[in-house]
């Protein structure tokens, strides 16, 4: 994994299995993103076994068979969803293909595990509900900077366990560095990457509802704009939101393609969170005010002392191992449906209510 770009962001924890070897097989499909990487190990790590992988690029399955030689390339897709032994199927698909993908894998009995972001309209948020409640399977998300990201994971124990009080606000800022002739021709084409607060911003929507504990949230305002890409004239590289949820916190996010080029890192991406006891402060993917650790930080402000505690190797990626026994078992701990729809829901509003303010 390299630090440098978040589209190859693919955290490696340590192995923590929670099922039996060949209990748990999944299959991986549309390698259109490198988060795809990233959902794999963390299945991997959590004992699951991938044992397809299909996409219509032949070149994206030899080098994903590189890196998990478990899997055997399939002819299709309907191949893999014929397999009765495969319990889930993870898709990194162009975003405005994952919605239609996720339900075709529903109705074939089987649960799906997407990268961020699951939809581009609420039309595809609707259709996806409707097919979840019918089927009983699962629409699972990968909102990575909460999931993989072991400080933001540490940050949610500690406000389960109460160490902040009552979460008043969040403030999130997720950065991210372009790479742009890295980027595929759709990552620019609005209608297939769905706009930045869909895309990126679907991140800090689930945060939010998350730290807060909200189940459910309005948008209070929001805006989009291009700022220093005219080259690219659909691509948003700015885009920022304000939000309330149902229980009275409220939250502010943004985020970018702006990061530069002298960062270490693909974003400086951190979140505050206010209490009504302490506060926290994560620095996610770097900490220039440092030259200990780099990444993984997080600062605790609380009515007894004010604690940098450095999270990397120590707290782990529970989610996987959560998502596993929920396939199998058919409960609902690693993350409920319903939240995960509500993310996308809150996100997918603040993209069609946010106003151009450049470019």
């Amino acid at each position: 994994m390299t630090n440098s770009d978040g589209m190859t962001y693919a955290p490696q924890g340590k192995p923590a299995p929670v099922c039996k070897p060949g209990e748990f097989l999944f299959a991986a499909v549309a390698l259109d993103h490198g988060h795809i990487y990233g959902q794999t190990n963390g299945l991997v790590e959590a004992g699951g076994e991938v044992k397809w992988v299909y996409d219509s690029d032949p070149a994206k399955v030899a080098a994903f068979q590189k890196s998990f030689p478990t899997a055997k390339a399939a002819g299709s897709l309907e191949e893999i969803l014929d397999d009765a032994s495969i319990k889930m199927v993870a898709a990194a698909a162009i975003p405005n293909k994952r919605g239609p993908l996720g339900c075709k894998v529903l109705e074939a009995g089987k649960d799906y595990f997407t990268d961020k972001t699951p939809f581009t309209t609420l039309a595809q948020l609707d259709e996806a509900r409707e097919v979840a409640a019918r089927t009983g399977q699962r629409y699972m998300v990968y909102y990575s900077e909460r999931l993989h990201v072991e400080s933001a994971v540490f940050a949610g124990q500690l406000i389960a366990s109460g160490a902040i009080g009552r979460v008043v606000q969040t403030a999130g800022f997720g950065p991210h560095r372009l790479s742009a002739s890295a980027r595929p021709a759709w990552f620019f084409n609005k209608e297939e990457y769905g706009g930045i607060l869909c895309d990126i911003g679907s991140h800090q929507s689930e945060q939010f509802l998350y730290y807060t504990g909200s189940s459910d949230a309005s948008v209070v305002s929001s805006s989009v704009g291009n700022f220093a890409n005219p080259d690219y004239p659909e691509l948003e590289d700015f885009g920022e939101a304000s939000l309330v949820g149902n229980n009275g916190a409220s939250g502010y996010y943004r985020v970018d393609w702006l990061t530069p080029d002298g960062l270490r890192s693909w974003g400086d991406g951190r979140t505050l969170i206010l209490g009504t006891k302490g506060y926290i402060e994560m620095r996610k993917y770097i900490d220039i005010t440092s030259q200990g650790a780099d990444k993984d930080v997080l600062f605790l402000v609380d009515q007894q002392s004010e604690q940098r505690i450095e999270c990397a190797g120590k707290v782990g990626y529970p989610f996987f191992g959560q998502l596993i026994l929920d396939c199998l078992n058919r409960t609902e701990n690693a993350m409920t449906q319903a939240h995960a729809f509500k993310a996308a829901e809150l996100c997918l509003k603040a993209q069609l209510l946010s106003r151009r303010i450049h470019g």
